[in-house]
């Protein structure tokens, strides 16, 4: 007899509980470390990790850690940690500068979203994905590691050329939050070493520092003894271990080392206020931390369930302070309240809501008498249950997937072992302890810890964060910050009461359903049902993921079918449709009901087509197919929640307009596609005033309300012959009157010709640049690949001439476009931020890159870099849900062959030199194109 999939899954799971009743758990036992990682240490005291993992295949992980960052620096350091890190990749015993990236973009490793590196308060950490389809680029990889490890060069020269990159990189974080934290920080952390050492540093030391202080760093932190070596994937342990061995077995650490110690955070004193408000400011926040106390990582079983306990209230008390945003005035736009991390070491309960209309005090009276309520009443049982049944459902999927479980993950995790001693007893053995610990937590003893974990009127600090104060408005000032909590506190509160909930959504599949025809595309393994009232569905069952169902749907009409005076009723109808809930039920009730459930569905209206996306468990499936039956059946109408959104939106946007970036956007959008009324920019704080309850229903209704011409796509771990019958239940009934189901060509076209607009607003030296050349194109699918191509050799010049040579932007880059509806049309847009004094020099640059390809097309080395990460890229995404669904979908909207999939590499191949510079030279119009530059405010800078 064979079994299903999600039986073998759920029988692997019961012969787990059948093992753990064998073997008694003590509360007392250590945690275990995983099985199926090797842990070990070198005599000079590296450690490695290193695990087989088949996914994806032909691939490793590697990483090295340090653990070193920028708390370590001295005084004429500051900012060098991080730079020792991009120093990484300029110049080292085997490789020369710029040599590194280009070798491994030679391999199909891309600069950034591949081979990257991030410093922190605390460590350095770098990651490089190695194809391992040849021998020698695993050999070559474990040499680049090695080189990190002990063997930068640290060239004058390549440091002064590298100021300029990290000082571009600095001057991207600058702006109201930077400027805000700088205030924020040394209160938020009492004091600590670790406010006075952010990684970027301070630019006086990175223009001016000497190569002997950044060599300093490295010698005396990148040692063995504070290093480990991750080798996940595709490659046997034995091999692993031998290579680590022979590149890091000879390191040395220094004879007399300097002590590594982490920094203290003190305890508050006194409780205090903070009031830090800038004119860029986003939107207004409040934010209470309560005293701060040392974080324990759990070591023996006892503390894994301590930590489940933790975890448990944290979600109860999650969904108590989201309930209370559904409210017709809510007291807040988004809040909570919870244990959290600080640094490391270190953890503090701490509340924090983002602001509405209603300003500070209602907010924190419902964060304070929220936490109180809890603190005091507890929490009911049928939290707890819900709470226990979500928690118990997340390890069955993690312990279901575990073969199926990307390398990237894996590292992540080891690395947390490594730099906050973070247990790693595996899936198998965490399910086990889930099954057999969640059922003995009480309510009782849920409520006791809260009871002691909430605090009681304790020191504090209050901060409210937010823009400087317009006409008629006002901030509080600090003594106002103390009376607001000091009044919620005083406040009595009472026990909490919760309404009685249906048990499921539906009593059962609606009767009538039918499958009509069917057909099975052999080629790429997609069966095609016709149902009996039309509509047709591509199921494409796969064994990426064991437990993993997605859905998507579409048809073309969409906003499209709405004239200009509807256009914000059309665009965010099914946002408010979603606000709103299904049935009787309200989003939060939905929750609730599908307590235990992985599964989620929504609806959207999209400028030309309309349709739905969802995912779910395998056992879930159903309950999703339900949620699509029920949007098209019973959409809920709530005033109140509908007000409650409206009120949100709005006040997100109120300050929407005084952010540069959110202007630059703006003023993008419309000096591309002029003063259309449809242009999508930064929305208003007055748009929402032009969107109705009942005509944004009535809207989503028109389109929702029949299923004709629609096609639904399932990918994933389903079987057929058990899908079938509920898909036909479930869609195949389905109404189907007649809608119209084309999209209208509402004639929105960019401007032609040359468009220069310069922007001025902002507080820092800060400078971006758009140039987008929009035009019309016969399309197809070639010509779109070729563009792509077009704009990712162009990225490569972006980061040789414009980064590593001119060191003059820090990111930024192409990105291309191409489509056919509602006409054929295509789009190359460049973004580039960088400094105001360079923009000149910096368009200039980029239109000679431009102007080259034009001529001269790229080099083949160049492009076969491309292709070969392409290529690479496609491998991995062949054995993925959502690059299938995405296939199909561009499928069924385009009209292509969906086994065009399958000859994708032969595509890629085909792709020339001269084909892409005949790209350049039709798509790269110098007489058509758009640009935008954001400058500061002219009385900051002279920027010309």
């Amino acid at each position: 007899m064979k079994l299903s999939k999600l039986r073998l899954i759920s029988g692997a799971v019961l012969l787990a509980c059948a093992c753990m009743a064998q073997a008694e758990i003590r509360l007392t036992d250590p945690l275990p470390l995983a099985p199926e990682v090797t842990v070990g240490k070198l005599p000079n005291g590296l450690t490695y990790y290193i695990k087989k993992n088949a996914r994806p295949a032909q691939k490793v992980e590697l990483r090295l850690v340090v653990k070193a960052g920028s708390i370590l620096e001295d005084d004429d350091q500051q900012g060098l940690a991080h730079f020792t890190e991009h120093m990484a990749f300029n110049g080292s015993t085997h490789f020369k500068r710029n040599e590194l990236i280009s070798y491994l973009q030679s391999i199909g490793v891309k600069f950034g979203a591949d081979l990257n590196a991030y410093t922190s308060f605390d460590e350095t950490v770098y990651v490089l994905p190695i194809p391992t389809n040849k021998k020698e680029n695993l050999e070559k990889g474990f040499l680049v590691l090695e080189d990190w490890a002990h063997g930068l060069k640290f060239n004058p020269a390549d440091i002064n050329s590298e100021r300029g990159i990290v000082l571009e990189e600095a001057r991207l974080g600058k702006g109201a939050s930077d400027r805000m934290n700088k205030v924020l920080y040394p209160k938020l952390l009492n004091g600590s070493r670790y406010a006075q050492r952010m990684p970027i540093g301070k630019e006086s030391v990175l223009k001016t520092f000497k190569p002997e202080a950044i060599k300093r760093f490295y010698k005396d932190w990148y040692r063995p003894d504070l290093m480990a070596v991750m080798v996940v994937g595709d490659v046997e342990p034995k091999q692993a271990e031998k290579l680590i061995q022979q590149h890091f077995g000879k390191l040395k650490n220094p004879a007399q080392p300097r002590p590594r110690l982490y920094a203290e955070v003190p305890q508050r004193s006194q409780t205090e206020a903070l009031v830090i408000t800038d004119k860029e400011a986003p939107d207004d926040s409040v934010f209470i931390r309560y005293p701060i106390r040392a974080a324990q990582e759990p070591v023996t079983i006892a503390d894994y369930r301590r930590q489940m306990i933790e975890n448990l209230y944290g979600q109860m008390l999650s969904a108590r302070m989201q309930e209370l945003t559904q409210q017709a005035n809510p007291p807040f736009i988004q809040g909570g309240s919870s244990m959290g991390k600080l640094v490391r070491g270190y953890e503090s309960f701490s509340a924090y809501a983002l602001l509405g209309k209603g300003g500070v005090q209602p907010a924190v009276d419902a964060l304070v008498q929220e936490d109180e309520r809890a603190r005091r009443f507890g929490f009911s049982q049928d939290e707890l249950d819900r709470a226990r049944k979500n928690m118990l459902r997340n390890y069955e999927r993690a312990y279901s997937e575990r073969d199926k479980s990307d390398s990237s993950g894996f590292v992540a995790e080891y690395s947390r072992n490594f730099l906050e001693q973070e247990a790693i007893p595996g899936i198998a053995n965490e399910l086990l302890y889930a099954q057999e610990l969640l059922p003995q937590v009480t309510l009782q003893e849920i409520n006791e810890t809260v009871a002691k974990v909430i605090p009681d009127q304790q020191k504090k600090l209050v901060v409210f964060m937010g823009a400087e104060p317009k006409a008629g408005a006002s901030v509080p000032t600090q003594q106002q910050l103390l009376d607001a909590v000091a009044q919620a506190e005083r406040q009595k509160v009472e026990p909490r009461t919760e309404r009685v909930l249906a048990s499921k959504l539906m009593d059962g599949p609606p009767a009538g359903g039918s499958i009509v025809a069917e057909k099975f595309n052999s080629a790429i393994g997609v069966t095609e049902l016709t149902l009996g009232n039309g509509v047709r569905v591509l199921l494409k069952p796969t064994d990426f993921k064991n437990d993993q169902v997605l859905m998507g749907s579409t048809r073309f009409g969409g906003q499209s079918l709405f004239g200009d005076a509807d256009i914000y009723n059309a665009r965010y109808a099914s946002a408010v449709v979603g606000s709103m809930g299904l049935k009787d039920l309200a989003p939060l009730d939905l929750q609730k009901v599908l307590a235990g459930k992985t599964v989620n569905v929504g609806a959207s209206l999209g400028e030309l087509s309309e349709g739905f996306g969802g995912s779910a468990s395998s056992a879930d499936a159903e309950a999703m197919l339900q949620l699509v039956y029920l949007y098209f059946h019973d959409v809920r109408k709530d005033a109140g929640l509908y007000q409650s959104f409206i009120g949100k939106q709005q006040d997100l946007a109120k300050n929407s307009m005084a952010q540069p970036e959110a202007v630059f956007y703006d003023a993008v959008q419309h000096a591309t596609f002029g003063d259309n009324p449809r242009v999508d920019g930064v929305p208003r704080a007055a748009d929402f005033d032009k969107v109705g309850l009942d005509r944004s229903l009535e809207i989503f209704r028109q389109r929702f309300s029949s299923a004709r011409d629609m096609t639904f796509i399932f990918t994933g771990s389903f079987e057929l012959e058990k899908i079938k019958p509920l898909i036909a239940s479930y869609l195949g009934t389905l109404p189907v009157a007649e809608v119209p189901h084309a999209y209208r060509d509402v004639g929105m076209r960019p401007v032609a010709g040359i468009v220069k607009k310069d922007i001025y607003m902002g507080s820092e030296p800060k400078s971006t640049i758009s140039i987008t050349f929009n035009g019309d194109v016969a399309y197809s699918d070639e010509q779109k690949l070729t563009l792509q191509a077009l704009g990712e050799v162009l990225n490569l010049k972006v980061i040789e001439v414009l980064r590593e040579k001119m060191s003059m932007i820090y990111g930024g880059g192409f990105e291309t476009s191409m489509g056919q509806h509602p006409y054929g049309h295509y789009s190359v847009a460049l973004n580039l931020p960088t400094g105001p004094e360079n923009v000149d020099k910096v368009i200039a640059a980029a239109f000679a890159e431009i102007n080259k390809m034009k001529a001269e097309g790229p080099s083949v080395a160049d492009l076969e870099k491309v292709k070969l990460n392409w290529i690479t890229r496609q491998q991995k995404s062949l054995r993925e849900n959502n690059y299938w669904m995405n296939q199909l979908m561009g499928s069924v909207t385009q009209g292509r062959d969906p086994a065009q999939i399958l000859r994708y590499e032969q595509r890629v191949r085909a792709i020339t030199p001269q084909a892409v510079k005949q790209a350049a030279q039709r798509y790269l119009d110098l007489h058509n194109y758009v640009q935008v530059v954001l400058y500061p405010e002219r009385k900051n800078v002279a920027v010309k």
